[in-house]
C-alpha cells in the first residue's frame, strides 16, 4: 500500500495535527483517511511522526505486506530511513513506536516529496488543526476511520438481498447510500457441487474431478434458485470440469451459453494437491504455517494467494469492463470466490482464513463505477445454502 502523510502546528508548538492518506498499490484507490488530533502544544516534526503512525497502523489494520511512506518532511523521511539521527526525545519515543509497527510488514520504505504532491494530505492535517484549535481531545477526529456506521436509514444490513438485477429505484439500495447514479455489475458467484476430492477434504485446486452425483444435484438446485429469481445476464466459468458442470445446469435452465475463463481457475496447491490439511501441514510443517499466516508464500510448486489475487481482480475488472450495469454469474472455486468477496468489502488478504464457503453456495458483490460512487462495491449475500436445505 502506498501512505501520503503529512503533519502541522500554529505556533510551533501550538495546536497541532496530522492528515494521512492510504492508498492501494495502484496509488489511485483511496482506501482509509484520517485527521488526527495531535494536541494543543506540540511542534511540526511531532506533528508529522503522527501522520506517518496514524499511516502505518492503517495499512497493518488492513492486511499491507509492503508499505511505501512519502512525506513533504524532510526530517522524518530521513530519520527513518536511517540516514539522521533522531536527537529529540518526543520524536526517539515516536520512531520506536514506528518501528515496531514496521515489524508487521515485509518492508517499509520512505520518500521525500515536495509539499506541491501531498497537497491531500496537508488538507487533511489543517482540518486536524481546526479541530484542536476548536477544543477535540487528541485522537482521530475524522476521514474514513471515523465515519459511522450506525445509521439505519443508510445500514445496508437492512438491504434486500434478492439476487435480482438492481431496480430503478434508488431508495433501500446500496446505490441509495453510496451516492451512483448508474446500475452497478452484480456477480453472482456460485462455488461448484460435491466432487470425490472436496467429499474426502482433499486439496483440489488444478486437479480436474468431475461432480459426484450429489455434486450434480446440488448444482440443479442452485440452477432452480437462479431461474426462480431471474437478472442473470451473462454466465462465465472456471475451466475445470466441475465448474463447467455446474455451470452447464445453470445455463440450461436460464438459457444462457457458458464461457470459460481460464483466469477463474482455482489456487494451484502445487506439491499439496491431493492432500488433506493434516497430510499438506506433515509434509511441510513450517512451511504450512508460513503459507496459513502470509499471502505472499506459495506451496512448493504451487502458487501464491497474492498471486491468485492479481490474477482474478484482472478478471473482475474486464468482466465489469464488458458487462456494465449487467449481473454476471461466475461459477468458481473458493479462492476464486474468496478474491470476489475480499475486492468488494475492499479489505485486506487477512479477511481470506476468515471466511467459508459451502459446496454449491452462492455470494452476491455489486462493483459501482468510481466516478460514480462514494463507496465503490458492496457485498449482498454472503454463502447462501437455502436451495441446498429446501432441494
Amino acid at each position: 500500500m502506498i501512505v501520503y502523510a503529512d503533519g502541522g502546528s500554529r505556533g510551533n508548538p501550538g495546536v497541532a495535527g496530522s492528515g494521512t492518506v492510504v492508498y492501494a498499490a495502484d496509488g489511485r484507490t483511496a482506501l482509509r483517511d484520517i485527521v488526527y488530533v495531535v494536541g494543543r502544544r506540540a511542534t511540526n516534526n511531532v506533528a508529522e511522526y503522527h501522520g506517518m503512525l496514524r499511516g502505518l497502523e492503517a495499512a497493518r489494520d488492513l492486511g499491507a505486506r509492503t508499505v511505501e511512506v512519502y512525506m513533504d518532511s524532510k526530517l522524518v523521511v530521513e530519520q527513518m530511513s536511517g540516514r539522521w539521527k533522531i536527537k529529540h526525545p518526543d520524536m526517539q519515543k515516536l520512531a520506536l513506536q514506528a518501528r515496531r509497527l514496521m515489524e508487521s510488514f515485509d518492508s517499509v520504505t520512505f520518500t521525500w516529496v515536495p509539499r506541491g504532491r501531498n497537497e491531500v494530505a496537508d488538507a487533511l492535517s489543517n482540518q486536524a488543526m481546526d479541530a484542536a484549535a476548536a477544543g477535540a481531545e487528541p485522537g482521530i477526529v475524522g476521514g474514513t476511520d471515523a465515519t459511522p456506521a450506525e445509521d439505519p436509514a443508510v445500514d445496508p444490513a437492512v438491504d434486500d438481498c434478492e439476487i435480482v438485477a438492481t431496480p430503478d429505484s434508488q431508495t433501500g439500495t446500496p446505490a441509495h447510500w453510496t451516492g451512483a447514479t448508474s446500475r452497478p455489475t452484480r456477480f453472482v458467484l456460485l462455488r461448484h457441487g460435491q466432487t470425490p476430492m472436496s467429499a474426502a477434504k482433499q486439496y483440489s485446486g488444478h486437479s480436474n474431478p468431475s461432480l459426484t452425483e450429489l455434486g450434480r444435484e446440488q448444482a440443479r438446485a442452485a440452477a432452480r434458485t437462479l431461474q426462480d429469481r431471474g437478472g442473470i445476464d451473462v454466465i462465465v466459468s472456471s475451466p475445470l470440469d466441475r465448474c463447467v458442470q455446474t455451470a452447464t445446469a445453470a445455463g440450461e435452465v436460464l438459457g444462457l451459453e457458458v464461457e470459460v475463463v481460464d483466469k477463474l481457475i482455482e489456487q494451484d496447491f502445487g506439491e499439496w494437491e491431493g492432500l488433506t490439511f493434516d497430510e499438506a501441514h506433515t509434509m511441510h510443517p513450517e512451511l504450512h504455517d508460513e503459507w496459513l499466516a502470509d499471502p505472499s508464500i506459495a506451496p512448493p510448486g504451487g502458487e501464491s494467494l497474492q498471486k491468485l489475487h492479481n490474477r482474478v481482480r484482472s478478471v473482475r475488472r474486464d468482466l465489469q469492463q464488458r458487462y456494465p450495469g449487467q449481473t454476471v454469474l461466475v461459477v468458481s472455486h473458493v479462492q476464486p470466490i474468496k478474491s470476489f468477496v475480499r475486492q468488494a468489502l475492499d479489505a485486506g488478504p487477512h479477511v481470506v482464513a476468515r471466511m467459508f464457503l459451502d459446496l454449491a453456495s452462492l455470494s452476491v458483490v455489486e462493483f459501482f463505477d468510481d466516478a460514480d460512487a462514494r463507496v465503490g462495491s458492496t457485498l449482498r449475500i454472503f454463502n447462501d445454502t437455502a436451495h441446498l436445505r429446501s432441494s
